[in-house]
């Protein structure tokens, strides 16, 4: 055995890794914001029927509630050089909104 101990816990040092985890938050809010718009300019676009605006609408409900998810985090992680692990309920939301997102673009694009 050697006579070094191991690093207590809070002389932890996390790195670059809460930044790049603050980054794909924000490129992942930047891609559904482009879905989202691209969504709504295809809903709007041409003749526009009460089932694209009500899709549309679902778009926007759905980006707005992911983007006040994503946004939290945000401010979690730069708050602090050791921010808590996201909640599994955040997180559950986070990808069954993403997935909502993509469904309902994808159903005005078709």
């Amino acid at each position: 055995m050697s006579g070094t101990a191991p690093p207590a816990a809070h002389d932890r040092d996390p790195g670059l890794q809460p930044e790049r985890t603050r980054l794909a938050w924000r490129r992942t809010t930047l891609s559904s914001t482009v879905a989202a718009l691209l969504a709504m300019k295809t809903a709007l676009h041409g003749g526009t029927s009460a089932a694209a605006i009500i899709v549309c609408a679902l778009c926007c409900g759905l980006w707005l509630a992911f983007l006040l998810i994503a946004h939290h985090r945000i401010r979690t992680l730069a708050a602090t050089n050791s921010p808590p692990a996201l909640a599994p309920r955040h997180a559950t939301a986070g990808a069954l909104l993403t997935v909502a997102l993509a469904l309902c673009a994808a159903a005005l694009v078709f």
